[in-house]
């Protein structure tokens, strides 16, 4: 990873990211969806709460970095995941 001047923690992250993408493209195939409506009142799919979850993620942990600060930054990911669950159940 040094050509990229990567840390193992940024790596880990872009892999799990390209893990879920594969995961969610097997799934889709495997087991096709159809679009539900949530609270949003709009059509998502499986895709769609994914992206919303780690766009919010990403939002949580910036928010966690500038009010809390950087010593107990994994309890953002807590954070993250209880928002996950939530997007998948309700959005």
């Amino acid at each position: 990873m040094d050509w990229m001047a990567w840390t193992w923690p940024t790596a880990a992250f872009f892999a799990t990211i390209a893990l879920l993408l594969v995961i969610f493209t097997v799934l889709a195939v495997k087991f096709p969806e159809t679009p539900r409506v949530g609270i949003l009142r709009t059509e998502t799919t499986r895709g769609d709460r994914l992206f919303v979850t780690l766009l919010g993620s990403a939002f949580i942990n910036l928010a966690w970095l500038g009010l809390v600060g950087a010593d107990t930054q994994p309890w953002a990911m807590a954070v993250c995941l209880v928002y996950a669950a939530a997007v998948f159940r309700w959005v």
